[in-house]
């Protein structure tokens, strides 16, 4: 079996390399199967993304004064060095200012004149690879955008509201960052991702050996606290758990509509360096 795809499923897991090679094998190499049939037979919860190891950079936003429109960006380097050093910091600023004036979204097309002869100039200066990695725009069309930025830009979100003001929204956007949301509500949840989640739960159910009524609603419990939990509006507001964020903003007669979040790296594999040698300790042993 494929150490990299052993590798993968233990970062995603946290299980045992044998327990994970084991399952690997049983799913014929196929790592999504074999996190379902972990899932089903250990009652581990929902594995971590394929490569959420931290790549560096910022992520970054601008909104406009009126709350009409905001732009969130990201743009990578190879150390946390380059990204505090202020030469990057000012080329982010450039990108960021086109991103904001274009409204464009399109990382090539924003990339093509002088913001590509700028990126390879700080290329050659710093000696890193930097990137612009992603750029969306998120609009008003019937209320106002606000944002946060949390940590040294490390995570930075946009939120949409019907109604309400930017203060209102930069709060809804502060929880977002803090506990990153799937989905607005529960009705904007994926239907497969529901369905599957149900195919777990049910296996789990059954092994009670509780009647098949009981298993039902147990099932049904679960699904509901998965919805309720990666729910923006059904889930306690961080600043003050008593209420949902749904309850908070329909209290100022406002709406979420949409949100935008990013986090320096996420989707971006980095090698391990220490897994060759704990391979290898194991394999001694």
């Amino acid at each position: 079996m494929s150490i990299v795809l052993i590798k993968e499923l233990r970062e995603r897991t946290g299980l045992g390399m044998l327990e994970c090679k084991n399952a690997l094998a049983a799913a014929d190499g196929d790592v999504e199967k074999a996190i379902e049939e972990l899932r089903k037979s250990s009652g581990m919860k929902a594995a971590k993304k394929a490569g959420r190891t931290a790549a560096d950079g910022v992520v970054t936003i601008r909104i406009a004064e009126d709350g009409s429109y905001g732009v969130l960006v990201e743009v990578n380097s190879e150390t946390d060095f380059v990204a505090r050093d202020e030469s990057f910091l000012a080329f982010v600023g450039k990108v960021v200012d086109a991103a904001f004036e274009n409204r464009e979204t399109d990382v090539a097309a924003l990339m093509s004149g002088e913001l590509e002869a700028a990126r390879e100039s700080l290329v050659q200066k710093i000696g890193e690879n930097i990137g612009v990695r992603r750029i969306t725009v998120v609009t008003a069309d019937a209320g106002v955008v606000g944002g946060y930025v949390h940590g040294n830009n490390r995570i930075a979100v946009l939120v949409e509201l019907k109604a309400g003001d930017q203060d209102l929204a930069k709060d809804v956007a502060m929880h977002v960052a803090a506990v990153n949301p799937q989905v607005v509500s529960p009705a904007d949840m994926p239907a497969e991702l529901i369905a599957k989640e149900r195919e777990i739960y049910s296996v789990q159910a059954q092994e009670s050996g509780k009647p098949a009524d009981i298993v039902e609603k147990m099932v049904g419990g679960r699904i509901k606290k998965f919805l309720a939990e990666n729910s923006l509006v059904d889930q306690p507001f961080v600043k003050d758990p008593e209420i949902t964020v749904g309850k908070l903003v329909a209290g100022a007669g406002a709406e979420v509509l949409s949100f935008a979040r990013f986090e320096v790296g996420e989707g971006i594999e980095r090698s391990q360096v220490d897994f060759a040698a704990e391979v290898a300790a194991q394999l001694k042993g």
